[in-house]
């Protein structure tokens, strides 16, 4: 019998993905996501964004947050160019 999957994406495919944490970050916490952009919001979230090889770095990445102990709010793969640029701050 063959399994219908509702998504055609590939969980073991690199992705670009946002990860919302509440609270801001300081600058020395960059090396540890490296390869990740750090947005602090002006509600006082971080933004972290960039690419996920694959789905055991994304566990890695939220392992971090979680030994932080900073709240987790969301996590979201996007496609390329479709990052939420209405809350990024440059």
């Amino acid at each position: 019998m063959s399994e219908t999957h509702g998504s055609t994406e590939d969980p073991y495919e690199p992705g670009l993905y946002e990860i919302r944490i509440k609270g801001h970050l300081d600058d020395r916490w960059a090396d540890w996501f490296e390869g990740l952009t750090i947005t602090l919001e002006d509600n006082g979230d971080t933004l972290l964004t960039g690419p996920v090889v694959d789905q055991a770095a994304l566990h890695g990445l939220l392992r971090k947050v979680r030994d932080l102990g900073i709240p987790l709010l969301s996590v979201n793969r996007v496609e390329p160019g479709q990052a939420d640029g209405s809350e990024v701050k440059e």
